[in-house]
């Protein structure tokens, strides 16, 4: 092992995924809180489409979209901020404060602080999300299907366009804002091409209700809390936040192997950005989460990809998405993660999860060491200086740099991996493999399956 972390360390904390996503950072979140208390979880990319699953040690389960995974947390929840750099579907959310409730979560909008200045994801964002997707046909970009990059990109395109979460107690302004995202969807069904060529349809249903969504959208701003760029800096003055981040770095806007990316910047920049608004650069603890086996949703380079440890390598929370498509392993991406650390520019330390699964796999588990491109010579991806914290439409700089991107993925779907034998401690041997210490280990869904390496040989912290 690489050395061990001051465990759950004072002060903020950032947990930010080191693959495709789907790592384990709602359980790591989970398990912060439980530990320490935090004075909320923040939420600073994504939106609907995350999907965190946290198993309690009693068995509840809840999969995390917007709430923070720390709510559930033993002593009571955590409550949870989105920021003005998350994306927010009003709907999404009364749907996951229902299922909440019936886990015994009491009044869950009570817990939820919003920034005005925070978009606002809709019926009209999702189904011209899923119009495009559908109009690729067999070249889908692995979209969830919940519109939130639609909802980035009518942003950047309309500014004064885009419906926010302050409009959304304001009806007039929203009424207007809507019809106008109505009128474009109606546009972008025009534009594209059926997929199944002349007299095919799109699949598209009827068109969202105005009314419905002004009146479900004042009904949202009732029941959460609305505030101003001042809440966040108030907030960190008086107790120490975890940044929660969505998806993975290697699905990242500007790093991840485009176009098989978000339209959401899943590295550890957005939280440091807040952090330096509110006159805290730097403080906080940056946390990497990653298994112990490498797995995507949907399409795009998988390069230690072995369809045969999907059948032994179940995931009860993971499974085939009708947007996203299969849930796709491979064994652990040694490149693919060295890549992504560097990417975000370094963590300071590894949570590793499913450390049951090489036992689980019965020896079929290998490492993936390098990658070999068609011509035999050896692939080491390395990420390039991204041009800004947001896609620049048609600038060239951005353009330049999609296009590298592009490359990349070409030559990643084209590399085969360089597979060695597995090690005998597989977590401490990506701890040492990406030169971090170990903060945790999880052997299995729940806090309770949690190892720290910093207080005692093993201690549990499952409490």
């Amino acid at each position: 092992m690489t050395g061990v972390s001051a465990p759950w360390a004072e002060g903020n904390a950032v947990v930010v995924d080191l693959g495709f996503g789907d790592a384990g950072k709602g359980v790591t979140v989970d398990l912060l809180c439980a530990r320490r208390r935090f004075g909320a979880v923040v939420r600073a990319n994504g939106g609907a489409q995350a999907a965190h699953n946290v198993v309690t040690p009693d068995g509840r389960h809840h999969t995390f979209a917007q709430f923070g995974s720390g709510t559930l947390a033993p002593g009571g929840p955590v409550p949870t901020h989105l920021s003005r750099l998350a994306v927010v579907d009003p709907l999404a959310l009364a749907a996951e404060a229902t299922h909440l409730a019936s886990l015994g979560v009491p009044d869950p909008f009570s817990l939820v602080t919003v920034d005005r200045r925070a978009l606002i994801s809709t019926p009209w964002h999702q189904e011209a999300n899923r119009a495009r997707e559908r109009a690729r046909g067999g070249d889908r970009h692995g979209s969830c299907g919940m519109g939130v990059g639609e909802t980035m990109a009518y942003a950047l395109a309309r500014p004064g366009d885009a419906p926010t979460a302050g409009d959304c107690a304001r009806p007039d302004v929203l009424r207007r804002k809507l019809r106008r995202l109505a009128d474009h969807l109606h546009a972008v069904r025009r534009a594209l091409p059926s997929p199944g060529g002349a007299g095919a349809t799109t699949g598209t249903g009827p068109d969202p209700d105005v009314e419905g969504c002004v009146e479900a959208y004042l009904a949202f701003a009732r029941r959460v809390r609305l505030v101003d760029e001042d809440h966040l800096p108030r907030l960190l003055a008086r107790s120490p936040v975890v940044f929660e981040g969505a998806q993975g770095v290697l699905l990242d806007e500007w790093h991840g192997f485009h176009p098989h990316t978000t339209w959401s910047t899943t590295t550890t920049a957005n939280p440091l950005a807040l952090l330096a608004e509110a006159g805290r650069p730097g403080d906080a603890r940056r946390i990497g989460v990653v298994r112990t086996y490498t797995t995507r949703h949907g399409a795009g380079p998988l390069v230690a990809e072995d369809p045969e440890l999907g059948s032994v390598l179940v995931d009860a929370h993971n499974g085939a998405h009708p947007w996203q498509g299969a849930f796709r392993v491979g064994h652990f991406d040694a490149v693919a993660h060295r890549y992504a650390l560097a990417a975000t520019g370094g963590v300071d330390t590894l949570v590793v999860t499913h450390a049951d699964a090489p036992a689980r796999a019965g020896g079929r588990l290998r490492w993936c060491t390098g990658y070999t491109a068609p011509d035999g010579s050896a692939l080491e991806p390395v990420p390039a200086e991204a041009p800004g914290p947001t896609r620049p439409g048609a600038a060239v700089a951005g353009a330049a740099h999609l296009a590298r991107q592009e490359r990349l993925t070409r030559a990643m779907l084209a590399a085969r991996p360089v597979l060695s034998p597995a090690p005998d401690s597989p977590a401490e041997a990506v701890g040492a493999e990406l030169g971090l210490p170990l903060e945790a280990v999880l052997g299995g869904p729940t806090r309770a399956d949690a190892v720290s390496f910093g207080r005692g040989p093993r201690a549990s912290v499952g409490a």
